[in-house]
């Protein structure tokens, strides 16, 4: 009987002798799942989509500061991390593509901006209309907040140019016109330090009113 029933118990699981490996096998289940979702996590961050938060003005009233959103990282080739090397792509840049990049003066941080000449294209400010090979440039995203005309010889917001656009460069500019520090300034965007294309809102955080931003949070941004 001591016999039968020691078989019985084995099977059921309920021997104290088995307890042990089971519970190391839980342990090692659990940890073999976390390990593949951050694998995971950090391939779709590397290779397909990142998020990132708004933190300046210089697109409004495309983005709000708080404004958090998804970058298509997969559509211009994502780089091969550690390197400038980028695998295959759907399409390069376009004008009028919002896009995350490295910023050139410093590239430890990521600017937003949109672009508005590729390789090749002639650029030039006059009076803060935008010429792209000497046709006016519009966006209905555009703003300007300021009324007043720089002149070129104290700065270029207003007034700058022709600039021709190098092979694998862009030249991209804020939606917030007069309130933008970009190519402009600091010159083009090279195609190698480009991380992706802004597609989507997720999330909008009204830092100084305390409040979520419901009708932004799904908003496609063009």
């Amino acid at each position: 009987m001591e016999k039968n029933r020691y078989r019985e118990d084995a099977v059921t699981g309920t021997d104290p002798k088995t307890e042990a490996p089971a519970r190391k096998s839980l342990v090692r289940e659990y940890a073999e799942s976390i390990v593949i979702a951050v694998i995971l996590a950090l391939f779709i961050r590397a290779f397909v989509v990142q998020a990132f938060k708004i933190p300046s003005g210089s697109m409004e009233d495309t983005l709000l500061v708080g404004d958090h959103l998804l970058v298509n990282k997969f559509i211009y080739g994502p780089k091969i991390p550690f390197t400038d090397t980028r695998m295959f792509s759907i399409r390069d840049p376009r004008r009028d593509d919002v896009i995350v990049f490295e910023y050139p003066e410093d590239p430890s941080k990521d600017f937003i901006k949109r672009v508005i000449g590729v390789p090749g294209d002639v650029v030039q400010g006059i009076n803060k209309n935008v010429y792209v090979n000497g046709r006016l440039y519009r966006n209905p995203k555009e703003v300007h907040k300021e009324k007043d005309i720089v002149p070129k010889e104290q700065n270029p917001r207003d007034n700058f140019g022709p600039i021709k656009v190098p092979a694998d460069s862009y030249f991209v500019m804020g939606d917030n016109r007069d309130r933008s520090y970009d190519s402009r300034f600091w010159g083009f965007v090279k195609k190698e330090k480009i991380k992706g294309l802004a597609f989507i809102k997720y999330w909008s955080w009204d830092g100084d009113n305390w409040r979520v931003r419901w009708k932004n949070i799904g908003e496609l941004i063009k």
